[in-house]
C-alpha cells in the first residue's frame, strides 16, 4: 500500500473510532441542503429520466449522467470546507 494510500485508510479509521465521520458526513449532508444542492440535484435526475425515459434508464446510467452535474453544483464555499478539513487532518495524522 502507498503512503497516501496508508494515510487515507488511517484517517478514515480514526474518524470512524471516534465517531466524526458521522458527524462530518451530517453536516455535509446538510450545508448541502441548505443551499438547494439535493433539490437540484434530484430535479436532474428527472429530467434525465423524462429525456431518456424510465424503462430506457439504469441506476448506473442515472448516477453517470449526473454525477459530473452533483459535482459541479456543489457550492464553492463547501468545497473550500472540505479542503480545509483535508488539510487539518493530513497535518494532524501521524502514521
Amino acid at each position: 500500500m502507498n503512503k497516501d494510500a496508508q494515510m487515507r485508510a488511517t484517517i478514515n479509521q480514526k474518524l470512524i473510532e471516534t465517531g466524526e465521520r458521522e458527524r462530518l458526513k451530517e453536516l455535509l449532508r446538510s450545508k448541502l441542503n441548505e443551499c438547494g444542492w439535493k433539490d437540484q440535484l434530484k430535479a436532474h435526475c428527472k429530467e434525465v429520466i423524462k429525456e431518456k425515459g424510465l424503462e430506457h434508464v439504469t441506476v448506473d446510467d442515472l448516477v453517470a449522467e449526473i454525477t459530473p452535474k452533483g459535482r459541479a453544483l456543489v457550492p464553492d464555499s463547501v468545497k473550500k470546507e472540505l479542503q480545509r478539513i483535508r488539510s487539518f487532518l493530513a497535518q494532524h495524522v501521524s502514521l
